[in-house]
């Protein structure tokens, strides 16, 4: 599954501002979100892709 996550609007919102509702909303949300679980496969790929 590729994930929009890097695009997101609420993301960055949440990441903007960490203390507003949309940012408790997105910390909630990441937490089932099938999308967030593989945009974190894939920056952790990046990662090890890069270290080789």
């Amino acid at each position: 599954m590729k994930s929009r996550c890097a695009e997101c609007g609420m993301r960055k919102r949440a990441e903007k501002n960490p203390n507003s509702i949309i940012s408790k909303i997105w910390r909630w949300h990441t937490g089932w979100c099938p999308g967030w679980k593989a945009y974190q496969r894939e920056l952790a790929q990046q990662k090890v892709d890069s270290k080789s």
